[in-house]
């Protein structure tokens, strides 16, 4: 009986640490920016153990048609809810189970599309922390998440959660429920966001869209209120992503020193310049945008307060977009989703495209800038020894028609295989 035990964990070893070999028709160099051909790629459990020019040995998998690429990373997703006509309603008819539920094809969708890891930037009641876990131990498939957990603002502002509550539910919500006011409050809201397990920290800057509130862009912080939080966040090992859609309010995120601007709809010459000076990154979610935009012009899809904001706001993105990129401000891939379709993420690509970015580009966003902005450069970002065996490859060649990020037809996320 001992014998067959030890039989059965040799070989149960065997399988876990057996090699996989891929053979590459065409991979993207995100480094170089060139596209190598015939190339092999060998896998020993969750890692890339080699890359080598030519087809070595017998492969496991043959993606000699296909072009194959490091796994997307998308740096803003919402990965436990997508918006419909009925998301304000829902926030007093499902319970976090409900959510928790529905979000488990939300995950498998990201994946699927060839999103292997993804930066969830607001998700309330530990979900995204739990689905987290859940991915990491095999319960379900989705991506490889980091996760901001609750969003940080201010009293009325695009984070709190009871805008547009009546009076005797509404309350007075404080640090635990991402909700400050001063500098004291801002330190405790970054420590609650530590003691939940968030990986980072975001705050909204500015008003939002798809809050019931009045302004989309108004400033919502004090100077003082967002160095207090990027200080606190320094303490803990927290990057900051700073939601900002109006001017004031994004220079003074800049200017306190957090890590990222996400949509940055009314971005001056002069936040750009400063973001550059401070190595600021953009994460502009140009689907995000064009989503609302289209949904505005249906009757009843959003609130009165909702829908001229998303008419005013959401087809700005793609323009700024444009000169953000003109003007050279670093830009890593990102595209707020869960307010349009899970799954429907590569269509940033196209439109980064249109907006003038060279498709190698793009992919460069999501790969190597994605993986700088998360600081998981040594693990994630490329196809080279050492690092994660998260590889995914499309029918086609993206770099003459950027559609073909929507064919994704193998996804390996830690050396799994999940699509092929």
């Amino acid at each position: 009986m001992r014998i067959l035990f030890g039989f059965l964990i040799w070989m149960l070893c065997a399988v876990v640490s057996a090699e996989v070999v891929i053979h590459a028709g065409r991979m993207v160099d995100v480094n170089s920016g060139e596209v190598l051909t015939a190339r092999t790629i060998v896998i020993e459990g969750m890692r890339i153990k080699e890359v080598v020019a030519g087809y070595r040995g017998t492969a496991n998998v043959d993606l000699k048609d296909s072009f194959v690429m490091p796994g997307w990373i998308d740096m803003h997703v919402h990965i436990a809810s997508q918006q419909s006509p009925n998301r304000f309603v829902d926030r007093f008819t499902l319970e976090p189970a409900d959510y928790a539920l529905r979000a488990v094809p939300y995950a498998t969708r990201t994946l699927m599309a060839g999103f292997t890891t993804v930066r969830d930037l607001g998700t309330s009641a530990g979900l995204a922390q739990s689905m987290r876990k859940a991915i990491a131990e095999g319960h379900i498939n989705g991506p490889r998440i980091f996760t901001a957990g609750k969003g940080i603002g201010t009293t009325g502002g695009h984070a709190d959660p009871t805008n547009g509550v009546i009076d005797r539910l509404r309350g007075d919500p404080g640090p635990d429920d991402g909700v400050v006011n001063g500098v004291v409050d801002a330190y405790k809201a970054v420590r609650v966001r530590y003691k939940e397990g968030s990986d980072l920290i975001k705050i909204t800057a500015t008003g939002g869209v798809l809050s019931q509130a009045k302004s989309g862009q108004n400033p919502q912080f004090t100077q003082a209120e967002i160095a207090a939080i990027v200080s606190a966040a320094e303490d803990y090992g927290f990057r900051v992503a700073a939601h900002a859609h109006g001017t004031e309010g994004m220079r003074r995120a800049v200017a306190a020193g957090v890590h990222s601007i996400e949509h940055g709809t009314y971005m001056t010459d002069e936040v750009m310049r400063l973001m550059k000076r401070q190595g600021t990154w953009y994460v502009p979610t140009i689907i995000a945008g064009k989503f609302v935009s289209e949904k505005a012009e249906i009757d009843g899809y959003f609130s009165d307060l909702v829908r001229p904001k998303a008419a005013a706001i959401g087809p700005l993105i793609q323009q700024t977009f444009a000169r953000a990129y003109a003007n050279g401000v670093k830009i890593a891939f990102g595209t707020d989703t869960g307010v349009s379709p899970h799954g429907d993420n590569w269509k940033e690509f196209v439109y980064m495209v249109e907006g003038g970015m060279p498709a190698m580009e793009a992919i460069q966003s999501a790969t190597v800038g994605a993986a700088q902005l998360l600081d998981e450069w040594d693990d994630l970002g490329s196809i080279e020894v050492g690092k994660y065996a998260d590889i995914i490859a499309v029918h086609g060649d993206p770099l003459t028609d950027i559609e073909a990020m929507g064919n994704v037809n193998f996804v390996m996320k830690g050396g799994e295989i999940y699509k092929d």
